[in-house]
């Protein structure tokens, strides 16, 4: 027997648009980092986790947005390719050398993405 959050997951994933389900997605990343940017000195053990969840998150739309059959202009396709490899690079930079105020680029970038998604750019 399923529960009631699982039968309503189940149905928000078929009512959700794709431009929804991702803007949530990069909300919950952005979540998740400005957290461990607001506890730092406590929560700075899950910074791993939580840019791994980021920049997977990341691949899949760079994935997406290069693959030819993208339905979006060419030049935000190649806006969104630019901040995905932004997106990287800085992961990257974070991980060799933590640092709390390097956050707040990954938080800003994915709370504007999700808004421009929802509308609200």
């Amino acid at each position: 027997m399923q529960s009631a959050a699982q039968a309503y997951g189940a149905v928000a994933k078929q009512i959700v648009s794709p431009r929804e389900l991702e803007a949530d997605l990069l909300l919950k990343a952005a979540a998740r980092l400005q957290a461990i940017y607001d506890g730092w000195e406590r929560r700075n053990s899950e910074l791993g986790d939580a840019l791994l969840y980021n920049r997977k998150l990341w691949s899949i739309f760079l994935t997406s947005v290069t693959g030819a059959e993208h339905p979006l202009p060419d030049a935000i396709r190649q806006n969104v390719a630019n901040l995905g490899v932004f997106v990287m690079n800085q992961t990257v930079a974070i991980m060799s050398n933590p640092r709390r105020e390097n956050l707040h680029s990954l938080i800003k970038i994915n709370r504007e993405l999700a808004a421009g998604l929802l509308g609200r750019a």
